[in-house]
C-alpha cells in the first residue's frame, strides 16, 4: 500500500479512527513515544473524563510538554521498552508512529512492557507509517526507515503469538502532510530533536531538488499511508 493507491480513505485526525476502535471516554491511556501529545491533548477536549499520560524519551520534548500543562494530561520521561509505571495501569495504550522508533533489539521488550501495564482486556493501538509513496521517496533520501518499519510489523506478528494478545481490527488509511515550502519540512523533518540525520551540504541540496517539484501555490501537499493494528491484551 502506497501513497499513489487511491483506494484508502483520506483521514484528517486520527483520533476520528482511533475512537471507531476504542472509544476513549473515560479510559486510562498511556501514549509510548508521545512527542507533542497533539492526539492526545484533542482527544481530552472532547472526552473530558479520560486520563492520558504522555511517554517520552526526548528530553527537549519533555520539557515542552510539561510547561504546557492541560487537565487530565500528565507527562513522564522514559522508553517504551521501560515504562516506569504498575502492571495492569492502563486501559489503552498508543503508539503513534512510535515503534518503528524503538531499537530494534528492544522491540520484544516494549510490546511486553505494553502487555504489563495493561488490564485484561485492555487494547494497544499501533499506527505506523507506511514505506511507500512521494513523500516516502523525499525523507528516505536522508532517513531510510524500510528495515526499521518492517521490523516493526514483525514483533507486532511475533507478538500475537506469545499468548498476551490477539488482533482485533486492523485499519489503512492515507494522511494529509501539507509543507509551507523547504525550510518548513527542513525543520520539521530534517533536524528534529529526537534524532540526528547528519545533514550536510550535499545532502540538502539533494532532498531540496527531491522536495521543490511538489511545492504549489500554496506549498507543498503529500498524503502519508498509514497502517493501524489493534491489539487487545487476554486475561
Amino acid at each position: 500500500m502506497t501513497a499513489t493507491d487511491d483506494t484508502v480513505p483520506l483521514v484528517d485526525e486520527e483520533l476520528d479512527v482511533l475512537s471507531e476502535l476504542v472509544p476513549p471516554a473515560g479510559l486510562d491511556i498511556i501514549e509510548l513515544g508521545c512527542g507533542s501529545a497533539k492526539l492526545a491533548r484533542t482527544l481530552l477536549e472532547r472526552h473530558s473524563g479520560s486520563r492520558v499520560t504522555g511517554l517520552e524519551v526526548d528530553e527537549r520534548q519533555h520539557a515542552k510538554n510539561i510547561a504546557a500543562p492541560q487537565q487530565g494530561l500528565l507527562f513522564a520521561i522514559g522508553g517504551a521498552q521501560a515504562i516506569p509505571f504498575p502492571a495492569a495501569s492502563f486501559d489503552l495504550v498508543l503508539m503513534l508512529k512510535s515503534l518503528h522508533h524503538v531499537p530494534l533489539p528492544l522491540l520484544a521488550q516494549a510490546l511486553g512492557e505494553a502487555a504489563r501495564v495493561l488490564r485484561p482486556g485492555g487494547h494497544l493501538y499501533v499506527s505506523e507509517p507506511v514505506y511507500g509513496g512521494p513523500l516516502n521517496e523525499v525523507i528516505r533520501l536522508f532517513n531510510d526507515e524500510h528495515v526499521v518499519r518492517a521490523a516493526a510489523q514483525a514483533a507486532l506478528d511475533t507478538a500475537l503469538h506469545t499468548g498476551a494478545w490477539e488482533q482485533t481490527a486492523e485499519r489503512r488509511f492515507a494522511m494529509p502532510v501539507l509543507f509551507t515550502n523547504f525550510a518548513d519540512f527542513e525543520q520539521r523533518m530534517m533536524r528534529p530533536t529526537f534524532a540526528d540525520h547528519r545533514i550536510d551540504g550535499a545532502k540538502l541540496a539533494a532532498v531540496r531538488a527531491a522536495f521543490e517539484p511538489h511545492i504549489g501555490r500554496d506549498g507543498a501537499r503529500f498524503t502519508r499511508p498509514m497502517h493501524v493494528r489493534l491489539l487487545r491484551r487476554l486475561a
